[in-house]
């Protein structure tokens, strides 16, 4: 474990950019004073609110530039124009330089997933990076993985899921062997396309040390926490995962609206308070909040753009764990020594965009 952990931000991604990363920033270093902070973005929106937090200022370096890339830019049009110039650009190339051990962004998600896949490169075996988030349940927390950094997906790429994830999983939650599903229509060994299926087969056939696999769970099993690993292609991933998102707005809304509907309610409510504030505390986004990218020689964490500095906080403290924790070293000891299992299928052919 490295005694100083270097985390290099995007200052300017996200909707309000160095005004929500420099306060996150300073939330997090009090959590882990171990941190080193490398700010890139323009020097003049940095220092006035780095000025507000002089420990988070002695901690940190800025990496000047007034180039952003914008969250309408489609990835093809980022890499043209932010390019070796841009502040997410730079984050990213701090972190293939060894300056930094993880970058942090909140900017145009499709543009970080393209600049770090095309800078940083896959690991060896890894045909496609993932987009893997932390997602509450009802038993605690799992790492579900691909969100949608790619469409589809063979045997070989759920496979790859499976040990990156189960990786991912064991330095989050300290298990040695989790449990790792594939997320299905059906438990039933006879459902789902024969990608997924066949996925399974190898799963089951090489009994991995390093994971525990439990067979196909259905969408209602992540919210149950049947697994402490979810794996599934990213389109499912993030259909999945916006349905839950809505779906939590709207459970929200639904129960403000009935507290405020009548004096009885009102009054139900107060009676009531503290299992709701308990509610929203573990429901609150802002702790689910940071996906990692995995699969790549380097570690990225996206953030909601949208996010509080609360949140933005809690993405790099996921960004801190990866790399306290070592985490591309230990994806980097499964693939090698299970390599059989990434080998025993024909792996996709790369991508054409």
């Amino acid at each position: 474990m490295p005694s100083k952990v270097r985390i290099a931000l995007d200052a300017m991604g996200g909707d309000v950019g160095a005004a929500v990363v420099i306060p996150g920033a300073a939330i997090s270093l009090q959590r882990h004073r171990e941190i080193e902070f490398l700010l890139v973005g323009d020097r003049a929106r940095i220092e006035p609110e780095l000025d507000k937090h002089p420990a988070l200022k002695a901690a940190s370096k800025i990496i000047h530039t007034d180039v952003a890339v914008s969250g309408s830019d489609k990835p093809s049009q980022a890499l043209r124009r932010g390019r070796k110039t841009s502040s997410m650009w730079l984050a990213i190339d701090a972190v293939k330089q060894g300056e930094a051990d993880v970058a942090v962004s909140a900017g145009n998600t499709g543009a970080l997933m393209a600049m770090s896949r095309f800078h940083l490169r896959t690991l060896p075996g890894i045909d496609r990076p993932a987009i893997t988030g932390i997602w509450p349940n009802k038993r605690g927390e799992s790492v579900v993985l691909d969100l949608g950094a790619t469409i589809g997906g063979d045997a070989h790429h759920l496979v790859s899921l499976a040990l990156m994830g189960a990786a991912m999983a064991s330095v989050l939650f300290d298990k040695k062997r989790p449990t790792v599903g594939l997320l299905n229509i059906g438990a039933e060994e006879i459902k789902g396309h024969e990608e997924i299926r066949e996925a399974s087969e190898i799963l089951r056939a090489r009994n991995l040390p390093e994971l525990d696999y439990i067979g196909f769970v259905e969408g209602d099993g992540i919210g149950k926490g049947l697994a402490d690993v979810i794996v599934t292609e990213g389109f499912s991933g993030n259909i999945a995962l916006k349905a839950a998102e809505g779906t939590a707005r709207q459970m929200a809304d639904l129960l403000r609206d009935e507290m405020q509907r009548s004096w009885l309610s009102k009054l139900g409510y107060l009676f009531a308070r503290s299992a709701f504030q308990a509610l929203r505390a573990k429901m609150d986004p802002n702790k689910s909040n940071g996906g990692v990218f995995l699969g790549l020689k380097g570690l990225v964490v996206k953030s909601h753009g949208g996010t509080s500095a609360e949140g933005f906080a809690y993405a790099i403290d996921v960004g801190y764990e990866m790399a306290h924790y070592d985490l591309l070293n230990k994806i980097n000891q499964m693939l090698n020594r299970e390599g059989g299992a990434l080998n025993s299928v024909q792996p996709a052919p790369e991508d054409v965009s």
